[in-house]
């Protein structure tokens, strides 16, 4: 029986270059993480030290009174808070289903030579700039909504509350339908990119036992990127919410808490855009800044939750409970 020849283990040598290079890398990756955590902390702690003087007088009765009274300095964020979460809800609810369809056509269903140009054009709707798309909502698409749509909804379903009112060229439904615009190229781009990881052989072994293409698409693709799907759609959330120029353009400024989506409103990016600059004594400009304190707190919870449901949606991927 022939012995057995061991391969001799060559010696691990490394050059003072290579070393100097991991120690480099190393320190300029770890710099850049602690210099993004240290942006964020260093905006929250001068947002909330600017709010502050609001913070101590108002309390978190701010919270829950209405008014923004610049006479007497009488300040509250309810109806803001209100506009806020209406406004950014109303576009969630028409920009989802219209984002997973747009996912599904062009990872499921479009011709291959029209996927791509299709993904660019949507995509295209993200570059425009938010004062030119609210600039054509005050042009062309509040004077639809006031001539056509609005009378159309409320002749139809003015049985809603919703669609109760009288109709107006500006409004909460114009500022919805701005905001729909600017989620759903965010939100379709990411479904897309969701339903093109569903493994092929799922797909194709749902066909091959028969299932119809709507069977797999409900049975296969929609619960395999279920979490992920709904990861996507708080990320556009995020994106609503703090959307302040298009919004302040079309929304008309309204004060007050209304549930038809005809009347005017602001929420708190708009509010903070319209008056910062213009912002006359140190509570109100502190009032502001608390407006921006909860914009902020909002925001960072919603993506939040984004990264969790992203992270728990990884790990069910991966082989996990």
């Amino acid at each position: 029986m022939a012995a057995v020849t061991e391969t001799p283990v060559l010696p691990f040598r490394r050059r003072l270059g290579d070393r100097i290079g991991d120690v480099t890398i190393y320190a300029l990756t770890a710099a850049a993480a602690a210099a993004a955590a240290a942006l964020l902390i260093a905006i929250a702690w001068k947002v909330f030290q600017l709010a502050w003087p609001a913070i101590t007088k108002y309390g978190f009765g701010f919270l829950t009174r209405q008014g923004w009274d610049t006479i007497h300095n009488k300040f509250g964020a309810l109806d803001l808070i209100w506009g806020t979460a209406i406004s950014s809800f109303g576009a969630l609810l028409i920009a989802a289903p219209i984002s997973i369809a747009i996912g599904l056509y062009l990872s499921e269903l479009a011709p291959r030579g029209v996927r791509t140009v299709i993904a660019s054009l949507v995509e295209l709707l993200a570059a425009i700039p938010s004062v030119v798309l609210g600039l054509w909502g005050i042009l062309v698409l509040g004077p639809f909504v006031g001539e056509h749509l609005e009378p159309w909804l409320h002749d139809h379903l003015g049985f809603i509350p919703f669609f109760g009112g009288f109709p107006e060229n500006s409004g909460i439904l114009v500022g919805i339908l701005v905001l729909t615009i600017m989620v759903v190229p965010i939100t379709s781009s990411i479904c897309r990119e969701l339903f093109l990881s569903v493994p092929e052989e799922l797909e194709q072994g749902a066909l091959a036992l028969g299932a119809t293409r709507w069977e797999m698409v409900r049975g296969v693709i929609l619960p395999y990127t279920r979490s992920g799907v709904i990861a996507a759609i708080l990320l556009g959330l995020g994106r609503a919410v703090g959307e302040a120029i298009a919004v302040s353009q079309v929304m008309g400024a309204g004060h007050g808490i209304h549930w038809s989506w005809f009347a005017t409103g602001s929420t708190l990016a708009s509010k903070l855009a319209d008056q910062y600059q213009g912002a006359v004594t140190h509570i109100q400009v502190a009032s502001l800044l608390y407006l921006a304190a909860i914009l902020l707190v909002i925001s960072l919870i919603v993506n939040l939750i984004a990264q969790y449901i992203a992270r728990r949606f990884g790990y069910q991927r991966a082989g996990g409970s």
